[in-house]
């Protein structure tokens, strides 16, 4: 079995990076890429790329386009493209994702749903084939996520 190797993202391509110091709690919206180096703790609702560095914490229910974790991660995860767990990581919650990749070393607590499609900023699923079928998921601590809302 061959090694997963996951190519880190250059901080000079990322539009925005809370520093080590930043301690936010709260909701966290945006549509460009975004790199918390500090701590988060609520809800980070996105339309563009997250990635947790890796001395980051964030607590929070996660949705972006894709999530790239090489720190700590508690709460759950939906990426509309894709997750990332690097051999730093350390996550705890559910993912839902249509696709993942995951180095050697990480350590992943939860459930792992990958019965989504991808699905473009506003929401719409890519290559659906006409099928708009929604499917209802629930995460391990309970909570719904339904597929296409």
């Amino acid at each position: 079995m061959s090694e997963v190797r996951i190519k880190k993202k250059d901080e000079s391509e990322i539009d925005t990076i809370l520093a080590s110091d930043i301690d936010f709690d709260g909701v966290i919206n945006f549509e460009k890429p975004l790199m918390v180096k500090g701590k988060v703790t609520g809800e980070i609702l996105a339309r563009g790329d997250l990635y947790v560095d890796e001395n980051a914490a964030v607590e929070a229910k996660v949705e972006a386009n894709i999530v790239s974790a090489r720190g700590k991660i508690k709460g759950n995860i939906k990426a509309r493209s894709k997750v990332e767990l690097f051999s730093s990581a350390v996550v705890t919650g559910d993912i839902v994702c249509p696709e993942i990749e995951i180095e050697s070393g990480c350590k992943f607590n939860g459930y792992c749903n990958m019965g989504g499609k991808k699905s473009d900023d506003d929401g719409n699923k890519i290559n659906n084939n006409g099928n708009n079928n929604q499917k209802n998921y629930e995460y391990q601590d309970g909570s719904d996520y339904q597929e296409g809302a």
